[in-house]
C-alpha cells in the first residue's frame, strides 16, 4: 500500500467517524458498557479531537512532508504494540504513526479499552482489503522485530524485561503539571479546569499538579471546576473521591474542595483520582519542573501549553517527548 493510498484510508476513516453512524455508535454504546469511566462525552471527544487534529489532509500532508516519508515502504518490518486503556483511543497515534510509516503491527489492545480501536481497524478493512496485511491483534506479542509499549511502571520493567534487546520505544507513568501566576483570566481557570478534570483526569495530559504563588487567591478556580460537578453522580468516579476525602479528614489534613475536586497541599507530582496537588512558590519553579522532567507529560500555563491544550495534541506532539515517527521510519530495511 502506497503513502497516497494510505492517506486516503485515513481521510475516509475520518469522514467515517465524523458521519457518526449506527454501526460506529454501536461501538461507542458497548465501549462504554465495557468500561464505566468511558462515558459517552468522553469518547466524543476523544474521537472529536482525533478527527481534527490527526486525520485532516492537510495536518498529514504536512507531517509526510517534515519527515520526507517515501511513496513506499520497501521492507516493512513488524512492530509489536501494547496499548494503554486510560483514556479512549490513547493509543490511536502510535498506530498511526506506525501505519503512516508503511509498518506492520501486531497489536495488543488494553482490555480497557480494545472495542474501539478493533471496530476502527475493521472499518478501514472494509474501505480497503489491504489492510488486512498491516495489522492483526495478538494476545501475546512474540516474534516482532520491534515494539511500542506503554503501561505503568511496574509493566514497564516487564516490558523492558522481553522487549529490551530489539529496538523499542517503553513508556511508563507520566503527569502533566501547571504553573499559575495568580493573573489568569476566567477564560483561563475555566480551561485549566478541562486540563484536570477531562476523562476524570485518568489521562498523562492530565494536569495533577499545581504550582501558585503564595497567597493564591482558589475560590475562582474552584467556581471555574464546579462545571464538572455532575462527575459526583458517577459511581466509580464518587468512590474515589469519597474514599481520598475520608483520608484526608481522618489525617486531619487541610483540602479545599467542590463536588468535582479535592485540592490538597502535596509535593508529590502525581495525585489520585479526584485530587490536584498544589505547591507554592516564591520564584517560578523551572528547577522544579527539569528535575521532574521524566515524569512529565507536558506543563501548562506560564511557559508551557497555553490551558485547555493539554488534551489536544497535534500530529507532532509524541508522548514522552519521543519522536515515535523518526523511530518507525528508523526500521525500514530491518532495523
Amino acid at each position: 500500500m502506497k503513502l497516497q493510498e494510505r492517506i486516503s484510508t485515513l481521510l475516509h476513516l475520518g469522514e467515517y467517524l465524523s458521519a457518526n453512524g449506527e454501526k460506529w455508535q454501536e461501538a461507542k454504546r458497548r465501549a462504554t458498557l465495557a468500561n464505566p469511566w468511558f462515558i459517552p462525552q468522553f469518547i466524543d471527544l476523544a474521537v472529536e479531537n482525533i478527527i481534527h487534529f490527526f486525520l485532516e489532509k492537510e495536518a498529514l500532508e504536512n507531517w509526510v512532508k517534515q519527515y520526507a516519508i517515501p511513496e513506499e515502504n520497501p521492507a516493512p518490518v513488524r512492530v509489536g504494540l501494547t496499548m494503554a486503556g486510560n483514556i479512549p483511543l490513547v493509543g490511536f497515534h502510535d498506530w498511526l504513526t506506525l501505519f503512516m510509516a508503511g509498518q506492520r503491527m501486531v497489536i495488543k489492545p488494553s482490555a480497557k479499552d480494545e472495542i474501539l480501536m478493533k471496530h476502527i481497524v475493521e472499518t478501514m478493512a472494509g474501505f480497503n482489503p489491504g489492510i488486512n496485511s498491516f495489522m492483526q491483534f495478538a494476545e501475546r506479542l512474540t516474534g516482532c522485530d520491534a515494539y511500542i509499549a506503554t503501561g505503568s511502571n511496574n509493566s514497564g520493567r516487564y516490558f523492558e524485561y522481553y522487549f529490551g534487546k530489539y529496538p523499542h520505544i517503553i513508556r511508563r507513568n507520566r503527569t502533566s503539571a501547571a504553573i499559575l501566576t495568580g493573573n489568569e483570566t476566567k477564560e483561563d481557570l475555566s480551561l485549566l479546569a478541562d486540563d484536570m478534570l477531562l476523562y476524570f483526569g485518568l489521562g498523562c495530559r492530565n494536569v495533577s499538579k499545581l504550582y501558585v504563588p503564595r497567597n493564591y487567591p482558589w475560590e475562582p478556580l474552584l467556581r471555574a471546576a464546579d462545571r464538572y460537578n455532575w462527575m459526583k453522580d458517577h459511581d466509580k468516579f464518587r468512590n474515589n473521591y469519597d474514599y481520598q476525602l475520608s483520608l484526608l479528614i481522618l489525617n486531619n489534613k487541610y483540602y479545599m474542595s467542590n463536588e468535582a475536586v479535592l485540592l490538597v497541599e502535596n509535593t508529590q507530582l502525581f495525585s489520585p483520582v479526584a485530587q490536584v496537588n498544589y505547591e507554592y512558590y516564591d520564584t517560578l519553579p523551572k528547577s522544579l519542573l527539569e528535575e521532574n522532567a521524566e515524569n512529565l507529560q507536558c506543563v501548562c500555563g506560564a511557559g508551557g501549553f497555553s490551558f485547555g491544550q493539554a488534551q489536544k495534541p497535534s500530529l507532532t506532539d509524541y508522548a514522552d517527548g519521543v519522536d515515535t515517527m523518526a523511530f518507525a521510519l528508523g526500521l525500514r530495511g530491518g532495523g
